[in-house]
């Protein structure tokens, strides 16, 4: 398998930490960022969306990285990370669902603007009212660790956990003022062992 992305990438860090969960090994190359243009017609072959990853398996080319995470842990026998019975799996979709719409559309002006610089995103008041939305969202995350008492949907690490921690990794990086939120640090925490949460989660990279 070859993995097209650089990695600074927080989706191209969900599928290197999908893999680490299940002992994959895969071949990556740099692309987007500071790296290969993703406007290089060589990529958009691959992905006329021109967006990072690209996951390439034989002769199948995926993309949308919680489609690849998906495909990956069904492929290779990971039902611990995607459970097989339509409720239990339709839970954790549904919060890897939440994460690339809602909780990823709440950070944008914030991150873009306080991280990245980027100028689209400088006006005070867009962010403010990123952060605003951002923690709240948050604070729904919150609210579902402490009712189970574990992970995202419950006493089993899925894949919701590796999106969801990896956007609570950016929340916790970005200089904002941010609430207590006492069950999401211990569930950051309590992940601390696992494969891959220290090389592509909490890795001083937002």
């Amino acid at each position: 398998m070859k993995l097209l992305g650089q990695p600074k990438s927080i989706n191209v860090r969900k599928v290197l930490w999908t893999c680490a969960e299940l002992g994959l090994s895969v071949d990556r190359e740099d692309w987007g960022g500071d790296t290969r243009p993703t406007s290089d017609p060589e990529f958009l072959a691959l992905n006329p969306k021109g967006l990072i990853p690209v996951l390439i398996d034989g002769e199948r080319v995926l993309t949308e990285s919680n489609t690849i995470c998906r495909y990956l842990a069904a492929r290779d026998g990971g039902t611990d990370l995607l459970p097989v019975a339509p409720g239990e799996r339709a839970e954790v979709e549904a919060w890897m669902d939440w994460q690339a719409t809602e909780l990823n559309n709440a950070w944008r002006a914030a991150f873009m603007g306080l991280v990245r610089n980027h100028p689209a995103y400088s006006d005070p008041a867009a962010q403010q009212t990123s952060i605003d939305v951002w923690n709240a969202e948050m604070l729904l995350v919150e609210n579902r660790l402490s009712s189970t008492g574990a992970f995202i949907c419950g006493e089993t690490f899925t894949l919701a956990d590796i999106v969801l921690a990896l956007s609570t990794n950016r929340w916790e990086m970005t200089p904002i003022n941010h609430p207590d939120l006492p069950a999401v640090s211990g569930w950051m925490n309590r992940m601390a062992e696992r494969p891959g949460f220290s090389a592509h989660c909490r890795n001083g990279i937002a």
